[in-house]
Parts: structure tokens; sequence; C-alpha cells
């Protein structure tokens, strides 16, 4: 969710859109786990949400999530931390790198 948010500002299921995009098909996610994550990671302090403003757009209002300077050096982390998985696992199985 933290590099979905890299793209920029987006609402919930624009989240779910970007990570099933990213994902090439292979990704089936459910809105019902993914609020509970974003509510952790904004009580984390990793993103931040924000009711989006009223606008000529119709339905309820949504919730505008921002990547945070704190989500930012964690998803920095993240990917060193999968790289060196990778890395391990590469050489495990004999993959060159």
């Amino acid at each position: 969710m933290l590099s979905a948010l890299r793209k920029g500002d987006a609402h919930g299921f624009e989240i779910l859109k970007r990570l099933e995009e990213s994902g090439s098909g292979a990704l089936s996610l459910k809105e019902g786990s993914l609020y509970p994550a974003l509510y952790r990671l904004e009580t984390a302090k990793l993103i931040q949400g924000q009711w989006e403003e009223d606008s000529a757009r119709r339905g309820p209002r949504r919730r505008i999530y921002t990547l945070t300077q704190r989500g930012r050096r964690r998803l920095s982390e993240a990917r060193g931390e999968f790289q060196q998985f990778v890395s391990v696992v590469g050489g495990i199985l004999g993959v060159a790198q």
C-alpha cells in the first residue's frame, strides 16, 4: 500500500486498483482487508488520511490517503529488506542475480 501511494494520493478503492494492476492480474484483494490495513498504517503514521472536500462528485465522501515522510522511509527500508530476501532465496535456488 505504501508503494501504491508513492504514485500519489488516493482513496481506498484507487489504492486497491493500483495494487491489482501492479500485480499484473496475479493479485486479487478484497476491500474488506484493505481498510483495516489502511487504518493500521494511519495509526502507525506511515500514511495520513483526510476526508475529501465537498465536490461536485456524487456519492459519499471519500477518505484520501497520503504517504508521510515516515511512510517513505519505511517503504525504502522494506525495499531493501525485500532485495536482501530475493538475493538470499536466489542464492539458495542457484538463480543468477
